[in-house]
């Protein structure tokens, strides 16, 4: 059995559906707190493989939590999708897609998209099957902000082209490279917050 914390809370996902997208300000507050949560699992050698808005829970007094690391893993070597594609797949990265090796990087490439959701209000690929969608991750470009959205910040769509990069070796290793640019972009952005 696994034993978690009960958070009195919501999902992201329903925050998102009752918002329909949410602010820069608050998106990239909230991707900095995730990514602080995957950067402690990351420490430790655990990569999540299923981020997804469900999975990240805001509770009422604001605070983010990453939750349900079932299909979790420890990070070898020889760390590779046995059992398919693992995790949800509007989320999934290229190579969880691809059935290849899952490193910390694979969580930051479903935060991207995470993050992408919480700023437009829509996944970036979407088609009539999950191995259609799948594929699109692999095959598809990084999707351009100014395409869904007005006024996008500068600097918002290179940390996005980095953290949704097709190959692993041009993505950040992982969550605490990626929290690192974000909260730069916070400071540039909202100095006074």
């Amino acid at each position: 059995y696994i034993v978690m914390e009960l958070i009195d809370g919501i999902t992201l996902k329903e925050y998102i559906t009752r918002k329909r997208k949410l602010g820069t300000k608050e998106s990239i507050g909230i991707a900095i707190q995730v990514a602080q949560g995957l950067e402690a699992a990351h420490k430790r050698h655990i990569v999540h493989r299923d981020i997804k808005p469900q999975n990240i829970i805001i509770s009422k007094d604001g605070r983010i939590k990453v939750a349900d690391f079932g299909i979790a893993r420890a990070i070898t070597d020889e760390t590779t999708n046995l059992y398919g594609a693992a995790g949800s797949v509007h989320y999934i990265s290229p190579e969880q897609a691809c059935g290849g090796k899952i490193t910390a990087s694979s969580d930051v490439y479903s935060l991207g998209i995470v993050l992408f959701e919480m700023l437009t209000g829509e996944v970036p690929y979407v088609g009539t099957t999950a191995v259609s969608v799948a594929m699109m991750h692999v095959e598809k470009p990084v999707p351009q902000l100014k395409d869904y959205m007005d006024n996008v910040p500068e600097g918002m769509q290179e940390i996005m082209n980095k953290a949704l990069a097709k190959r692993c070796e041009d993505r950040y290793a992982n969550a605490g490279q990626m929290r690192r640019d974000l909260l730069n972009l916070k400071m540039k952005l909202f100095p006074f917050s």
